[in-house]
Formats: C-alpha cells, sequence, structure tokens
C-alpha cells in the first residue's frame, strides 16, 4: 500500500478490479490468443499514449508489430455482443442501484474521406457544424455513486443504407437497415431492460424528446422520462395543443422555484423551475405528465422538458433526472481525452464496434475504481484533497501497475517499422496521383 499526502492507496486492489474485470470477459473469446491481446488494448487505451491506434498500442504492450491488434479487431473470433453485456453487467454490479438512471445522446467524431463506415456530411456537436463525420448513439448509466458508457449503436445514414457496394466494402451486416437516433436509443434501453437493469427514469436532449415512439416505449415498460423538447414542441392542454413557449408565457411568478439540478464543477447549479400537468397523448397507459421549464437565473434562457411518471413525484425528482443528463457528455469527454474512444482509425463495421467496446471497458473500469475509492477509501476531511478522479486514477495506474516498455533497442525496431511502413504509404500515394495525372 502507498500512501501519498496522507491518502492512501492500495495497488494491489486496483490491479485485481482489473484482473475481474477482464476475466469477466474472458469467456467471450474463442482463443486465448485474442483473449490476452484485449487485456493488451484495453491496459493501452488506458495509458498515457498522446495518440491511440493499433501501431502505438502494439509498442506499449511490448509487440513486434501491430498485426496482433489489427486481426484482434477485424478478424479474430470473439463475441462482441457478449463484451457489451458483460460491460453492461459489470457497470451495474458496481455502481449499484441507488438513484439508477439512464442516459442517451450521440456523440460524432469529424472524419476525411468517404469509405470509413456511417462517414457522411452531418451536423455533430463535436465540432459544433455540419462537418464531414461519423455518429454514434450511446447509453449510459449513472447513479449517485459514479457513472460510465454501456451501450452504442452506429447511426447508418439512408445513403448508406440504401448503397449495397458501400456497405459490403464496410461489412455493415445485411440485417442491418435505417434507423433514427432516438429508434438506436429505444434498442438500446430495451436491450438494457430486457437484460434486467433497473431504473427508474430514461433522460435525453431534443432529438429524443421529440420522439413519440420513444416516449411510448418507455410508458409500456413503466419506466420515467424527463426528455428535453424544443420550444415549439406541442403538448396537449385543457384548451388543445399549445407550443411550449406559449405555455411558459402565461405562468405566474409563484409558480417557479428555485432548485439545484446537482452539484458541478463550481458548486450547486441553481436554475429556477417551473412545472405544468399536461394530457396524455393516449388514454390507455396511467401516470403522470408534465411539462417541466428550466430558466436561467442569469440570462433567463428557456429550456423544456416533457416529463413522465407512473406514479405521482415531486418537482425535485424530475429536476434531479434534469441535471443528471450531464453525466453522459462527462462520459464522452473522459472516455475520449482518457481512454481513446474517438482514436479509432478504422473503416469497417465490426472493427468499429469492437475499438468502442474496448475503449468502453477501459473507462468502465476507470470510474469503478474512482467509485470505490470514493466510498471505500475516502479522502480524510482537512486533507485539503478532493476525491479521486478517473484522471488521477488512470496516472496511477499506469505509474503502479500499467508502466510500458521502454527498452532501447524495442523503441529502435519500431522506429524502423514505422518508416519503413511511411515509406511505402508515400511510395503508393505518389504512384496513384502520377497515374490520375493527364
Amino acid at each position: 500500500m502507498a500512501v501519498a499526502a496522507g491518502h492512501s492507496i492500495d495497488p494491489g486492489r486496483w490491479r485485481a478490479e482489473f484482473d475481474a474485470l477482464m476475466a469477466r470477459v474472458a469467456g467471450r473469446f474463442a482463443r486465448v490468443e485474442p483473449r490476452r491481446l484485449a487485456g493488451d488494448a484495453v491496459r493501452g487505451l488506458m495509458s498515457d499514449l498522446a495518440v491511440k491506434n493499433c501501431w502505438t498500442l502494439a509498442e506499449h504492450a511490448g509487440h513486434e508489430s501491430p498485426d496482433g491488434l489489427q486481426h484482434l479487431l477485424g478478424k479474430a473470433k470473439w463475441d462482441t455482443d457478449g463484451v457489451r453485456d458483460d460491460l453492461r453487467d459489470y457497470v451495474v454490479a458496481r455502481l449499484g442501484r441507488q438513484d439508477a438512471l439512464l442516459v442517451v445522446d450521440e456523440t460524432g467524431d469529424v472524419k476525411k474521406g468517404t469509405h470509413t463506415v456511417g462517414v457522411q456530411r452531418q451536423y455533430t456537436g463535436t465540432a459544433g457544424r455540419i462537418e464531414n463525420a461519423q455518429v454514434a448513439v450511446y447509453l449510459t448509466y449513472a447513479t449517485a455513486a459514479g457513472h460510465a458508457l454501456i451501450d452504442r449503436e452506429l447511426y447508418v445514414p439512408q445513403v448508406w443504407a440504401d448503397d449495397v457496394e458501400r456497405r459490403e466494402q464496410a461489412g455493415v451486416p445485411a440485417e442491418v437497415e435505417f434507423d433514427t437516433k432516438p429508434a438506436l436509443a429505444a434498442a438500446m434501453v430495451t436491450r438494457g431492460l430486457d437484460a434486467g437493469v433497473a431504473v427508474d427514469w430514461v433522460t435525453g436532449d431534443e432529438v429524443y424528446g421529440g420522439d413519440p415512439k420513444l416516449r411510448v416505449i418507455l410508458e409500456d415498460r413503466g419506466v420515467g422520462y424527463v426528455l428535453a423538447v424544443a420550444c415549439s414542441h406541442h403538448v396537449r392542454t385543457e384548451v388543445g395543443k399549445q407550443r411550449t413557449d406559449e405555455l411558459v408565457a402565461s405562468l405566474p411568478r409563484k409558480a417557479w422555484q428555485r432548485l439545484s439540478a446537482g452539484n458541478g464543477s463550481k458548486g450547486p447549479r441553481y436554475y429556477d423551475w417551473a412545472w405544468i400537468s399536461i394530457h396524455p397523448d393516449r388514454a390507455e397507459i396511467d401516470g403522470q405528465w408534465w411539462l417541466l421549464i428550466r430558466r436561467n437565473t442569469t440570462s433567463g434562457e428557456l429550456a423544456y422538458y416533457r416529463c413522465w411518471a407512473p406514479t405521482p413525484v415531486p418537482l425535485r425528482d424530475l429536476v434531479r433526472v434534469a441535471g443528471r443528463r450531464w453525466t453522459i457528455e462527462e462520459s464522452f469527454q473522459a472516455a475520449k481525452t482518457l481512454t481513446g474512444l474517438d482514436q479509432h482509425q478504422v473503416r469497417r463495421w465490426t472493427s468499429w464496434h469492437r475499438w468502442t467496446i474496448l475503449a468502453m471497458l477501459a473507462y468502465a473500469f476507470l470510474a469503478v475504481v474512482a467509485a470505490t475509492e470514493r466510498a471505500e477509501n475516502p479522502t480524510p476531511q482537512g486533507n485539503s484533497l478532493i476525491a479521486l478522479t478517473c484522471n488521477e486514477i488512470k496516472r496511477l495506474f499506469n505509474t503502479y501497475l500499467a508502466a510500458p516498455t521502454l527498452d532501447l533497442r524495442h523503441r529502435l525496431r519500431w522506429s524502423i517499422r514505422r518508416r519503413r511502413h511511411q515509406h511505402r504509404a508515400r511510395t503508393s500515394h505518389y504512384q496513384r496521383r502520377q497515374a490520375r495525372t493527364p
């Protein structure tokens, strides 16, 4: 056990946690070789490498070439969906049930060219504009202890779904058809609920709140929702359908309450909140329907949420769920920054799904260890330290348990391999360009 600035750290416990996670997924691999390669990949994804791809991860692990990791992502026999299910069960078991909810959202990775599966010019929040990008929908499991990504679905645009040749080149399975982002979210939520994930709420942004099919699925499953909607969204009231912003204009001053949506990096996030009972879109389901409105205390900016619960709940519960929607943004940022979720240099369907699940495994490990340390080994009061974060867990894990290969001969062999590969690539590019020159 190491002691730093009055805070004890047990590297052995972290090693046991990592070994237990990899043992949980071990049965999904047909052979021992890909199982070991997966462990090397997950450790490499948690490393301090500036760029994470098969080349850098292989060098970090001490491999002689990237061939093994490339084979792991592309052609090795292992059950990717099974690993996804094991990851989900691990996160649910280790982060607990307290205040559990699911969060859906999409994120995009800016890409060049047209051959990477699912890529097209489309809006992505990552860039904040329309870019040549690949977009995927993710599902986060969030509790009072912590949060981690547990599922993902790649968005296949209509132009891809209709293009047989591009689908074949990228290895898109024949059964995959065009689905909207809310439909992908609904599929993941349903998969989690069918597997026994017990949650009281689902939350997401306007893309998902505006989709009636997703709301119907949640109501039929008895799962409450707090889903953002646009100001132009229509809801049913006693006087008929009305826009959300029209309803807010008629609210009296006493309708607003100042409540915290949870703690942020700078303390409690206070907003003014109001809620209005609305009529259901269908009569066969019992429950409580509301329009929830959030007002920024400084700018006055408004945000709107469509809500449902099978039984009456207080306003503070809806506010808590609305505030937890941001956990998926934190998951995106951490998984991309710490475990290379967006650094995949792969083009095909299978390789993308395998890279992302390995990156999610790495992030889930960090999230679970951080949550465990906060619960079982809290920072002593008056120590002038914040609790261990995923970022600090990663640094300490690498320092204690995952030191990279530093042998000079190994580094020189990799330098030669990289330069030889770059020479072949450059020569190929030159020859291709000269062949096109009139």
